[in-house]
């Protein structure tokens, strides 16, 4: 079995200091059985490949891009935020309180 990351105190996109993290799988967990991405990744990689963020930038994530996108072209931390949507997002809430949380998008 492959050994997770381990939950770390703060968000690992927006570095705020936020007590409920989610996991973000990098490669989306349904893409797992595709005989692409199991031809371009070892299973351990599947599985292991995720990063510890906030709820906000969790939703921004999957906003952004499909889950599609995100398993070929975003599977890296540093992938993610070359887009510049998210990367101007991450920017503008790594200043805001620990339990803030923004207003839905219409």
């Amino acid at each position: 079995m492959p050994k997770l990351p381990p939950k770390p105190d703060h968000c690992e996109l927006c570095q705020r200091p936020v007590p409920d993290l989610t996991r973000h799988h990098l490669i989306p967990r349904h893409l797992h059985r595709k005989k692409r991405f199991q031809k371009a990744f070892d299973r351990d990689d599947l599985i292991a490949r995720t990063l510890w963020v906030c709820r906000p930038c969790h939703n921004a994530i999957h906003r952004i891009c499909s889950e599609h996108e995100l398993g070929l072209y975003y599977n890296t931390r540093d992938k993610l935020l070359e887009l510049e949507e998210l990367r101007t997002f991450v920017d503008w809430l790594k200043d805001k309180p620990a339990g803030f949380i923004p207003k839905k998008r219409r």
